[in-house]
């Protein structure tokens, strides 16, 4: 089953196979299956065609998923770069942006460079 462009997972739940579509989460695929009236815990491969339909239609209809969502999340970004605001500014610098603190654990914004440096250790002894 396809849906926004994604392949669903045939073994798993329905909500969680849900799940592998990027802008939809446990809460809203909850709120898929009780708009469609399928049970949550019903396989994908298990589903009718009438079902599959019902859930890519309201999909489709009410929520921003995938290409869309990626687009406007960039945008909202790159329009706080450009009129240079704080969090903008924080983005560029590849900071955090929501108020983390900067001496210690902002790995995962700034990147792992824990052992880009040798800092300060004397170079091991060189076999000859």
């Amino acid at each position: 089953m396809r849906v926004a462009g994604v392949t669903i997972p045939k073994e798993k739940h329905v909500i969680i196979a849900l799940t592998y579509v990027y802008g939809i989460g446990l809460t809203t695929a909850k709120k898929i299956l009780r708009h469609t009236g399928i049970e949550e815990t019903v396989a994908v491969k298990n589903l009718t065609r009438e079902q599959e339909d019902a859930i890519r239609g309201v999909i489709e209809k009410q929520y921003r998923t995938e290409g869309d969502l990626r687009r406007e999340r960039a945008n909202n970004v790159k329009r706080l770069k450009d009129i240079k605001s704080f969090r903008g500014l924080r983005h560029m610098r590849h900071l955090p942006v929501r108020g983390q603190r900067t001496k210690t654990n902002s790995r995962t914004v700034r990147g792992n460079k824990r052992n880009v440096a040798p800092s300060g250790k004397k170079p091991s002894a060189q076999k000859t």
